[in-house]
């Protein structure tokens, strides 16, 4: 499972609130490995306000 700060690396840029398929489509054309990937594609499928409530998504 990845840490936070390697999810946040590829989340750069987004606007938030951001929906999950923002996300997932964001971390992916930043080159998110697939641990990185899987993890985010786990997420509830909602908006988020911001990184953090991404983050404890994860976790």
């Amino acid at each position: 499972m990845p840490n936070p700060i390697q999810i946040q690396k590829y989340l750069g840029g987004i606007d938030y609130p951001a929906s999950k398929q923002t996300i997932v489509d964001s971390a992916k054309e930043s080159g998110a490995d697939d641990d990185v990937l899987e993890a985010l594609n786990a997420i509830e499928d909602k908006q988020y306000e911001d990184p953090t409530e991404v983050s404890s998504a994860v976790m």
